[in-house]
């Protein structure tokens, strides 16, 4: 694909506009559009796919800005007490995050709005256009696979409001970029957040305020950004033994990946997962242990799997809030229509060249913590 500022200056064609507002976005933008072109090996797909992608996130950018030009009022809105999922990968927390958007008292990020966030939801009338239609290229060819829980209204990680500053995992689990993967691992978050928050502004412009829940694995890395952005926050975390995580995810890697490229190196896919996973959970440990431990709550993924409205209803009362019972007939039917939608077939660890005794030595620390955190017993009534 052309050179960033080619892509630039193509989003502000396509637009008609020229204002990204803080230059924080350029850094990344370049840096990932250099790795694609060098070290990805897409295919013809992948390179449509992702330029796509980008044109799609600077259109965006641009778009955010202009509302805020010409509605100012927009920044006056406040994001109270947001709820962060910040867990490992593949632990329940999509699933989490599903039952969690079933409440009719909070905002949640929605799956159609979440690449798309301009137009804002409250100007639109009617049907709003973006619901149900793929809104890039990447989307249309990853529609048909079943990674994780889906809906038309689906709740959506943060990834996508992270990709308009260019700092955001979602690229690495679209392609092999290695040099973008490195930066982004240790790049400074802070603006990447801030600006995460300005959009859930625009988002929340023109409704009814609500408390938002929201959720990425990746905030692991950069709890001290988050906490920048959003310093009344408080932290969900999921729990899962880290050998069924890192199996799991580098396989949703892989399905990913290997749409965009015809030369897929899956041990690359394993040993990024373990390095940057086990690096966030340092990093949440730290973080817990500077005197915030008490703002997480934690859940094992088996409770949540025995026992959903349970745990959501603990969770529920740590958060000082009821579950009404709109909110948890909401909850059940939805679960009982969604049992299947996280089993996939395991592949053999070597593989992603995982070795699951090295796989415990990296997360020894955060072993002995979710014993702590989230005790589990399997005979537990």
């Amino acid at each position: 694909m052309e050179d960033y500022k080619d892509l630039i200056a193509t989003a502000q064609s396509q637009t008609g506009l020229t204002d990204f507002g803080s230059g924080s976005f350029r850094e990344g933008l370049e840096r990932l559009v250099k790795a694609l072109n060098t070290e990805a090996k897409l295919n013809a797909t992948g390179d449509y796919a992702l330029r796509d992608r980008i044109l799609l996130y600077l259109r965006q950018r641009l778009m955010v800005e202009d509302w805020y030009r010409r509605h100012p009022e927009i920044g006056d809105e406040e994001i109270r007490e947001p709820l962060f999922g910040v867990s490992l990968p593949r632990t329940g927390s999509t699933a989490l995050s599903f039952l969690l958007s079933s409440d009719p008292d909070i905002r949640y990020l929605r799956v159609w709005e979440s690449s798309q966030p301009c137009p804002p939801p409250s100007t639109v009338e009617g049907p709003d256009p973006r619901r149900g239609v793929a809104a890039s290229a990447t989307e249309e060819s990853l529609k048909d696979s079943k990674r994780t829980p889906s809906g038309i209204d689906g709740a959506m990680e943060c990834q996508d409001l992270m990709a308009l500053d260019f700092k955001s995992q979602i690229f690495q689990a679209m392609a092999q970029i290695p040099s973008y993967a490195d930066w982004e691992l240790e790049a400074d978050h802070t603006e990447t957040y801030l600006y995460e928050k300005r959009v859930l502004k625009l988002l929340q412009w023109g409704e009814p305020t609500k408390p938002w829940r929201l959720k990425a694995p990746s905030h692991l890395l950069y709890l001290d950004a988050l906490d920048t952005a959003f310093p009344d926050a408080r932290f969900v975390m999921t729990h899962r033994d880290p050998t069924d995580v890192m199996l799991s995810v580098a396989t949703v890697y892989a399905d990913i990946i290997e749409k965009f490229t015809d030369d897929v190196d899956y041990h690359y896919i394993g040993e990024l997962n373990v390095r940057c996973w086990s690096e966030g959970m340092r990093r949440a440990i730290a973080f817990r242990e500077r005197g915030n431990d008490a703002r997480f709550y934690d859940i094992h993924f088996r409770a949540m799997q025995r026992d959903p409205l349970g745990e959501v209803r603990g969770l529920y009362e740590w958060l000082g809030q009821d579950v009404s019972p709109a909110f948890a007939d909401a909850m059940t039917a939805w679960w009982e229509s969604n049992q299947q939608a996280e089993r996939m077939t395991k592949p053999d660890p070597s593989k992603f060249g995982l070795d699951f005794d090295q796989v415990r030595a990296q997360f020894a620390d955060y072993l002995k913590h979710m014993e702590t955190w989230a005790p589990f017993s399997e005979t537990a009534a």
